[in-house]
């Protein structure tokens, strides 16, 4: 039988860990390319080649991981096992790319991402899984995700709020701001993943009477699954981009609007009313589903930045409306790609009679990274392309023209090919509901002839 309902103190012990895991990747498109480009002199090309390569290794780490997090059977769990690995590696490597010391090269930049990364799957790919487990009813997944979601906003927060009071006492420079971010993440990390790891119950794997695919054959399942091809295809968009934009948000402050002192600000009052507004996106998704909400907060983004290209020298006002109007759904974004994720998931269930929420939580990791380095790629090569150098001394004004358009049209673009493909989503509230009577059926049959074996 499914599970009772979670308590909301149970959510908030399983998203603690989300405060900084938020954190430890969003300085990679806010702050490193900016940061690698302007104040370490690499050429600003070469440094989204170099963070863009790094992904390369997710493409084979993500479903091993996935696969062994599946696999694995301990008296802790499937997944607490791989957290609590992966945390201390995470906490180096973010230290290396975010404090460098002294001289450092494109090499350097591609090692320690590429181990930032990799340890970003060691932790974040089974938390996902976890949390994707731990209900089965169609409105507490996206409560779940919420909350998970919600407390990654808030974790950017509460370090965008540091950044803050750093720019009032006049620290602006990224050298001290990325050296902050590093010091959160050191100290933070190891309580939050504790709290997690030894509140938060982990229920066994849900295995169904009849045949049980795995290996080559399980993933060729997974590719065939229709619904969950639908909505990779469509975070992979949505993810490549907002991820644009990400990357050029400081480029664009700088050396367009002249404002580089309000940069943390900028995105705190951003990520405020991202994390307000997700309550609101809540009712919507539970008023016309989830995938239908999740068109709407991308369209949401498309609208608002279609306004960036007449953003000039000196309009701080025009374009900081313009990034709080546009961020008001993209917590809510994630969110409920989160919960569609695991309804997903109930569809494999009973399709291959195993539970491989590591293994489509893999590959949904994989579509998430690629996203980042499409995003950073075509952040950096793009407006490199047209003439746009940070550390060129004078930015031609046809240089900065095209990186305008590439920053507010491009991602415009980029959404509405993705928004179709969600439209008439396969898995909505009923049709879930009846995987999980069918998973729940099953699961008897299995109880009952355990039962009668052991009689």
């Amino acid at each position: 039988m499914d599970r009772p309902p979670l308590h909301h103190k149970i959510m908030l012990y399983y998203a603690a860990p989300h405060l900084t895991h938020a954190v430890a990747t969003l300085p990679v498109a806010l702050f490193v390319p900016a940061f690698y480009a302007d104040d370490m002199a690499l050429p600003l090309a070469g440094v989204g080649m170099a963070i863009a390569a790094s992904r390369a290794l997710d493409m084979v780490s993500d479903p091993l991981i996935g696969i062994l997090s599946d696999r694995l059977k301990t008296r802790w769990g499937r997944r607490k096992p791989w957290i609590a690995i992966g945390t201390p590696l995470l906490m180096l490597s973010a230290w290396m790319i975010f404090a460098p010391a002294g001289k450092v090269s494109l090499l350097y930049l591609f090692v320690w991402a590429s181990l930032l990364f990799f340890a970003f799957t060691l932790v974040d790919l089974p938390h996902k899984a976890w949390g994707a487990e731990l209900s089965a009813d169609y409105t507490e997944r996206t409560h779940v995700a919420a909350w998970r979601e919600g407390l990654g906003a808030l974790g950017q927060i509460l370090f965008l709020g540091v950044l803050s009071v750093l720019d009032y006492l006049g620290y602006v420079e990224s050298r001290d701001q990325l050296w902050v971010i590093a010091i959160i993440i050191v100290v933070s990390l190891p309580p939050l993943v504790t709290v997690a790891l030894t509140k938060v119950p982990e229920f066994p794997s849900e295995e169904l009477a009849g045949e049980r695919l795995g290996g080559w054959a399980g993933l060729r399942l997974v590719l065939r699954n229709q619904a969950f091809m639908r909505t990779l295809i469509t975070l992979l968009l949505l993810g490549t981009a907002v991820l644009i934009q990400a990357t050029l948000h400081r480029l664009v402050l700088t050396h367009v609007v002249g404002r580089p002192d309000i940069f943390a600000t900028m995105i705190l009052a951003e990520n405020l009313v991202s994390l307000a507004m997700v309550p609101v996106w809540m009712g919507i998704a539970n008023r016309i589903g989830k995938h239908r909400a999740i068109i709407l907060a991308a369209l949401w983004i498309g609208l608002w930045s279609l306004g960036f290209p007449w953003v000039d020298r000196g309009d701080t006002v025009l374009y900081v409306t313009l990034i709080i109007l546009r961020g008001a759904s993209l917590a809510s974004i994630f969110m409920l790609a989160n919960s569609i994720a695991a309804d997903v998931v109930d569809h494999d269930i009973v399709a291959s009679g195993r539970q491989r929420t590591g293994l489509f939580f893999a590959v949904w990791g994989i579509a998430i990274k690629l996203a980042v380095a499409l995003g950073v790629l075509l952040g950096t090569a793009l407006p490199a392309a047209f003439g746009f150098e940070p550390s060129a001394p004078v930015q031609a004004p046809e240089a900065k023209k095209w990186l305008l358009v590439i920053y507010g049209w491009l991602p415009c673009l980029v959404i509405a090919s993705g928004l179709p493909i969600m439209w008439n989503f396969p898995i909505d509230r009923i049709r879930q509901r009846a995987l999980r009577e069918q998973i729940a059926a099953r699961r008897a049959g299995v109880f009952k002839s355990d039962i009668g074996g052991a009689a």
